[in-house]
């Protein structure tokens, strides 16, 4: 992996989560920090340590913002700092917080995000307590901001903060990082309207989006697709005047604490009490409450188990903890006296008084305690319905230097997509679970070396610190991608310059595209003339330069309008060439028919479902346009449910591509574009002049195609590969005026 090296804008670290990583404990009428030993403070800490290669000042503390259940009264005049962070705190007043916290964040975004949407409560004072809150973390980073500081925000209590900081620090880094399962775009449109496009737009403030998994990333990205229009390109967002970047990076933890801690005293002594204390086979579980755990399901698999498998009673411990979570609230009672009732059932009906199956305890552990059961356990049972990742099997596997130990894990949980030796169960399996805690226990010594060793490697080689490493430095890249598409408007010496190079040329190409270039964009596509003036310039300029008007216009139109101009024309992105003096198009060679009648019928479906919209059929091509269409704003959203749709339905094998144009969706043979045909004319010739200008988007493969000795010219200012911009189409003339002005005919 590519490591992190010194900028020379190094500046802070400002973690923003919901809450501090340390409490605020008073004595002698002082306060002081007792900071939490999670891997997430141990990873911050790493980004900042003295090393070459950090990418922040090892100088300044790590500001971080969080939430105090403090009052401002009682923290008043004390320092909140210690040698690595100084904390800053977010005062909610309480019936805000009940209404964001408890309310929108974990009665309507956790139950949805975990695919439980039945318990899923929409309110309105909810999402209202969800901006007010938003806005005091705001508010506290406003104070705490400085030019170069590096904001990094954390989770789905703060979906809105990213865009709060990007409208008014523009130029300040910005990660966002969810620490949950982002859903599928079913469950994620039941959210309002309202609601959901400013959750898209609040995360895509930031610059760069991390997730757990590629699915939560395709996820999200469907939902800023249909929810406000941004497609993306290999996981680049281009939102006109920046790019975000949208990637998965699994979260992990700190592999050498787990693997060390095996060694001891205290894990040592807690592993030989277990193994003492239990029977020959131990299963072992640990949760926080939650319904999102699936443990219910886990103790129904168990039974299955005890129930087929006669010969392994009073053989078998399931050491079953569960940390206690939110038990003042009455559902997770509720859930709470059903695992008490469970369990006991369980051990009434299989157990004896000289056995109990399970061994169940409703408390927090210690970390000895924690990593002495992970290295006694012959079997880690871990069966979340869904999980954004679930460290727990990760810290088993970090924790077992000796290389024994089974992993049974849910498919549902983030972690199954890296940890494919351990057998992988569906937790709503009761057989599934059953048969894996069977296979389990007949696993020999050499096939839990072989899998456990393969996981260990693979945890070991991305841990927490490479997390965070990962995602920074994308970040990093990301400022070369801006870099490398950076817009830069010709000024007048820039247009001087250009000039002067044209002067000093003798063999000049130049490309031009025709809608928003040559012409201006309008409502009726058929309306979009070119104007005399700019006719009679091309008609100039082509008559001692080579001149390609390169449209994804058909050949019938372009004809009509160019047909008395001594230049080569290119028509549906490179499908037709028409070159200077010919009366006869040429068929791209890489051209196959008989494409269309699959893809026709989508686009008439989604004409006649959007009154104004109609379908084109060109020869090479079909363009579904919605420029005319009657409710603009119902045309864009259609538009993007008809290209995601059209990008799931075509196949590699079909060889298609789909263009999103300027109020067009297009589809095409993917062997040909504007760039392959502009390169067409460069290679091979001696051309020491080649200009290119266009304004959509299918003018970048031209722009990228072309060699770096030529000036691309992009109308407009959106990001793009060209190498200039100019602002609008109407400026085209008087650039091309000028340049060519002081060239005799």
């Amino acid at each position: 992996m590519k490591e992190l090296k010194n900028t020379k804008n190094s500046g802070r670290l400002i973690i923003v989560a919901y809450r501090l990583p340390f409490k605020i404990v008073r004595e002698d009428d002082q306060s002081h920090l007792v900071q939490n030993s999670g891997g997430l403070v141990s990873a911050v800490l790493s980004l900042v340590s003295d090393q070459e290669d950090s990418v922040f000042s090892s100088e300044e503390k790590i500001q971080w913002i969080g939430f105090s259940e403090n009052t401002k009264e009682e923290l008043e005049g004390q320092s909140l700092a210690n040698e690595s962070f100084q904390a800053h705190p977010v005062f909610i007043p309480d019936d805000v917080n009940e209404n964001y916290y408890e309310g929108f964040c974990n009665n309507l975004v956790w139950p949805l995000c975990h695919y439980f949407p039945s318990l899923a409560r929409f309110d309105d004072a909810y999402f209202e307590a969800y901006k007010t809150a938003n806005q005091l973390f705001f508010d506290k980073l406003d104070e705490v901001i400085q030019p170069g500081d590096v904001v990094w925000v954390q989770d789905y209590q703060l979906m809105l903060l990213p865009d709060l900081i990007r409208q008014k620090y523009p130029d300040n880094k910005i990660g966002f990082f969810f620490h949950i399962p982002f859903p599928s775009y079913e469950l994620f449109r039941m959210f309002p309207v309202k609601w959901r496009k400013a959750i898209v737009d609040g995360i895509l403030g930031a610059d760069v989006v991390g997730f757990h998994t590629n699915d939560y990333v395709e996820y999200f990205l469907k939902a800023a697709r249909l929810v406000s229009g941004y497609g993306n390109k290999l996981h680049y967002i281009n939102m006109s005047n920046r790019i975000v970047k949208v990637d998965s990076f699994p979260i992990s933890i700190d592999f050498q604490k787990f693997n060390e801690a095996y060694d001891e005293p205290e894990v040592i002594r807690a592993r030989e009490e277990a193994r003492e204390s239990l029977k020959e086979k131990i299963i072992f579980s640990v949760d926080r409450l939650d319904y999102s755990k699936g443990i219910l399901h886990r103790l129904q698999g168990f039974t299955r188990f005890l129930e087929q498998h006669p010969e392994w009673h009073e053989r078998v411990s399931f050491v079953m903890v569960v940390v206690p979570s939110r038990d003042t609230i009455e559902q997770y009672q509720h859930m709470k006296m059903e695992i008490d009732q469970t369990v006991g059932a369980i051990n009434a009906n299989y157990g004896n008084i000289y056995w109990q199956p399970i061994i169940y305890q409703y408390r927090s552990m210690t970390y000895h305690e924690l990593v002495g059961m992970y290295t006694a356990s012959d079997v880690a049972l871990i069966t979340p319905v869904r999980d954004g990742m679930n460290l727990v099997c990760k810290e088993y596997v970090a924790s077992r230097k000796d290389s024994q130990g089974v992993l049974i894990l849910s498919e549902m949980a983030g972690a199954a997509a890296e940890l494919g030796e351990a057998l992988i169960i569906n937790p709503l399996d009761n057989q599934g679970i059953a048969d894996a805690i069977s296979e389990a226990f007949a696993m020999i010594p050499e096939e839990q070396e072989k899998r456990m060793s393969a996981m260990r490697e693979r945890i070991r080689d991305y841990d927490v610190f490479a997390w965070t490493n990962d995602f920074f430095t994308q970040m990093l890249m990301l400022e070369q991608e801006h870099e490398r598409l950076k817009q830069v408007f010709l000024t007048n010496k820039g247009i001087d310059n250009i000039r002067k190079a044209y002067e000093a040329s003798s063999k000049r190409i130049l490309f031009f595209d025709y809608d928003g270039t040559l012409a201006p964009i309008v409502a009726d596509p058929s309306k979009a003339i070119v104007s005399e003036d700019v006719k009679k310039l091309i008609m100039e300029i082509a008559k001692r330069d080579t001149v390609v008007i390169i449209s994804g216009r058909d050949r019938r139109f372009l004809d009509t309008h160019f047909r008395d101009l001594p230049v080569h024309i290119i028509a549906e992105h490179g499908a037709l060439i028409k070159t200077k003096g010919s009366e006869e198009w040429t068929l791209n060679e890489s051209y196959e028919e008989n494409w269309k009648d699959s893809i026709k019928p989508i686009l008439n479906m989604y004409a006649k479902r959007c009154p104004g919209a109609f379908v084109e059929e060109k020869e090479t091509s079909l363009a579904w346009h919605y420029r005319t269409a009657d409710d603009k704003e119902y045309a864009s959203r259609r538009a993007q449910e008809l290209s995601w749709q059209l990008k799931n339905f075509i196949q590699p094998e079909l060889n298609l591509q789909i263009i999103d144009g300027n109020k067009v969706v297009e589809v095409k043979k993917t062997a040909f574009n504007k760039g392959t045909a502009a390169r067409s004319f460069v290679d091979g010739s001696d051309y020491d002049f080649i200009l290119a200008i266009g304004d959509d988007t299918t003018d970048e493969d031209m722009f990228e195609a072309l060699p770096d000795t030529s000036y691309t010219i992009k109308i407009g200012d959106d990001l793009s590969a060209a190498r200039n911009h100019i602002k609008n189409q109407e400026e085209v003339f008087h650039f091309l005026s000028f340049m060519v002005s002081t060239i005799p005919e």
